[in-house]
């Protein structure tokens, strides 16, 4: 692909813990518009990959180069989390993180708070910058919560929603920041076969509607072969395969790391 194109860089990223390297020499290049799996079996090193690409562990050794919507060059290795959500990446968890005692709009709002133009003495005396954040930010939550089909539970709490729709409003608030790189850490956990069929149409759906860049981490195989269009395979920390879906199921090593093909063929 053309470099102009290039979301992501990753070069050589390690990280020990305890004097064990928990990921090695970790490499990869995301494009613009992309869809692509981090897949592998349990404790390869998948999330750890992620927190390092979010800021939330710093790496032992190696760069993380990322290009957002500007095309401004940001070298995000030691950046921390709320600088790294505010150049343009976003993630979501595999356990769920809202804020459960909150309704699901204002669960949206504030993921929105870091994008206000407004200070506090603005918001003191309602100024006009402050009254315009809030129409955007009331304009930018109803569009969430109807993309998503929330729209009607927008008063309820986070927690009495269900666990498919908590999934949703997770997606949604990782959206309200508007990012070019969007970080799924197994979207499809604890989801039923019919919700999953939901969840790849949506995220193929956001993909295009906001022009992003996704990299999901997923154990169910089906909904990585249905939606990714290129995959890695991270096993011990490191990177045995790279390739389409259909060079990764019939990859050697790839076979032998899930300890049987059917366990990435469905």
């Amino acid at each position: 692909m053309d470099g102009h194109d290039l979301r992501l860089r990753v070069q050589d990223l390690s990280i020990e813990f305890g004097g064990l390297k928990a990921v090695s020499d970790f490499s990869c290049e995301l494009y613009q518009g992309e869809l692509v799996g981090l897949i592998g079996p349990n404790g390869a090193g998948k999330t750890t990959v992620f927190n390092m690409l979010s800021g939330i562990y710093v790496p032992s050794s190696g760069e993380i180069e990322f290009r957002d919507r500007k095309g401004s060059t940001h070298h995000a290795g030691k950046i921390n989390p709320a600088k790294i959500n505010r150049i343009g990446i976003a993630r979501t968890f595999q356990n769920i993180r809202l804020f459960s005692n909150l309704s699901v709009e204002d669960n949206i709002r504030i993921a929105l708070h870091s994008s206000r133009n407004s200070g506090p003495v603005d918001a003191l005396f309602r100024l006009k910058r402050f009254r315009a954040d809030e129409q955007r930010m009331i304009a930018v939550t109803h569009e969430l919560l109807s993309l998503f089909n929330i729209e009607t539970k927008k008063y309820e709490l986070a927690c009495n929603l269900p666990y498919g729709e908590q999934r949703k409003l997770e997606i949604a608030r990782a959206l309200a920041s508007n990012p070019c790189l969007l970080l799924l850490d197994e979207p499809a956990a604890g989801m039923n076969p019919q919700e999953t069929e939901n969840l790849m149409k949506l995220i193929r759906f956001i993909r295009n509607e906001f022009h992003l860049t996704i990299l999901l981490i997923e154990h169910d195989m089906r909904l990585v072969m249905g939606i990714c269009e290129r995959l890695m395979v991270l096993d011990y920390g490191r990177i045995i395969a790279a390739g389409t879906p259909e060079q990764i199921q019939k990859d050697p090593a790839v076979i032998k790391a899930y300890l049987g093909s059917e366990a990435i063929n469905g």
